[in-house]
């Protein structure tokens, strides 16, 4: 693979932040999963088996001494075949092999989960996303802003600046780790500044537009955010391992692979350092999930098939704005709750990572569900500026034709 395809993935996904060897197994091919409505009698876009080889490889001698990752969970399926497999290890002080069916932080894989039900209230006639926030949420942002639209919060073109925390470094954030924000507050601090742009101008992704719209479903809900996306969308598709954390809760219920930062020591040399435990409250609607493999490939598939969001408001999910990225002037590829994905071939895929300290995840498919992706990739630096090495070949591998 050469060094620009590399930057092409690389990119698209940052867009999104002693071991045994690697367990996999391999299914015959499926019947066909419901396809969106708009996909009609055309062949598949993929329509070969997953490449087991490729995956094998891709998730192969992980584990503490590995230089990028302690584990690697990975579910391929789609119309044109399934695999499944799991790599390293789930505590490096055991050396107990990684738990295939682990639950673990899925991050910004939340903000479909949140977009999905501000698109389903848009359905149901409780919203409107051309409309200003403002009028949902009077006195949340100051006079000094122009009208917001729900829409603009969606697709990350609020021009809305983010919320001060305690530092841009891990040492900062694991120092306050076990800190409590309150979702109002972290919008008061970011609206402080003032706007960044003007709205519908750029894209600049920022976990501050999910805070807000985390808040407008409480407000058109009647009920508590967790709540809301539990009734939704966790209960109805049975994903009975996945959910919300509280916002004094920093364990991760159930079976799971612990999470791990490398960190340089004075002498060049890094030690791992577990932040398994944490206070996700200050990530909330935009990122605090938890959930497994399994559970996503059967949320992404739901989603991708119309099952979540009715066909009006999902080709949201779908529409890229015609804008510039505010920080590189490319074109910006991030939609309501998902991006866009050109792989070097020409596949279009469309989906969702996240990234939380010891842990990557993703969510993605193409838009036919001929095939899917999920993974967790237990990163040594996941939220670092560089893609995740494992995690890049794992999508490589996975949507190979």
């Amino acid at each position: 693979m050469n060094a620009s395809t590399r930057t092409l993935i690389a990119t698209a996904l940052v867009l999104g932040v002693a071991s045994g060897p690697a367990l996999a197994h391999a299914a015959p091919a499926p019947a066909p999963a419901a396809a969106p409505a708009s996909a009609g009698p055309a062949a598949p876009l993929v329509g070969t088996p997953p490449d087991a080889a490729a995956l094998r490889k891709a998730i192969a001698g992980l584990g503490p001494r590995h230089d990028s990752a302690t584990a690697a969970l990975v579910r391929v399926g789609g119309s044109s075949g399934r695999w499944q497999g799991s790599s390293g290890v789930a505590d490096i002080r055991t050396g107990r092999a990684a738990v295939e069916q682990g639950r673990f932080r899925a991050g910004s894989v939340t903000k479909a989960f949140t977009a999905a039900v501000v698109l389903q209230l848009a359905a149901e006639g409780a919203v409107d996303l051309g409309r200003p926030v403002q009028e949902y949420l009077p006195g949340l942002l100051p006079g000094t802003f122009e009208p917001v639209s729900v829409r603009q919060l969606l697709n990350h073109t609020s021009g809305i600046r983010p919320a001060d925390g305690p530092g841009d470094s891990f040492e900062a954030q694991y120092a306050h780790r076990f800190d409590l924000a309150d979702p109002r507050a972290m919008v008061a601090d970011a609206v402080a500044k003032g706007p960044e742009f003007r709205p519908g101008e750029k894209q600049h992704y920022l976990n501050i537009n999910y805070t807000i719209l985390g808040l407008l479903v409480e407000r058109l809900t009647g009920t508590g955010y967790a709540e809301a996306v539990t009734a939704r969308i966790i209960e109805p598709l049975g994903l009975r391992h996945t959910s919300l954390p509280s916002r004094t809760q920093t364990r991760i219920p159930g079976p799971h692979n612990r999470g791990y930062q490398a960190v340089e020591r004075a002498d060049g040399s890094s030690v791992l350092v577990d932040v398994t435990e944490w206070n996700s409250s200050s990530n909330w609607a935009a990122g605090d999930l938890i959930s497994t493999t399994a559970d996503l490939e059967r949320f992404t598939v739901a989603l991708f098939g119309g099952r979540i969001v009715p066909k009006a408001q999902l080709e949201e999910m779908f529409t890229v704005p015609g804008v510039k990225d505010s920080a590189t002037g490319e074109d910006a590829v991030l939609t309501a709750g998902m991006s866009r994905f050109v792989l070097p071939d020409g596949t279009v895929a469309w989906g969702k990572t996240g990234g939380r300290y010891g842990y990557n995840t993703a969510i993605g498919a193409t838009r036919d569900l001929s095939r899917t992706l999920v993974y967790s990739v237990n990163s040594t630096d996941a939220k670092g500026q560089d893609t995740n090495p494992v995690a890049l070949g794992i999508v490589l591998a996975a949507f190979t034709r």
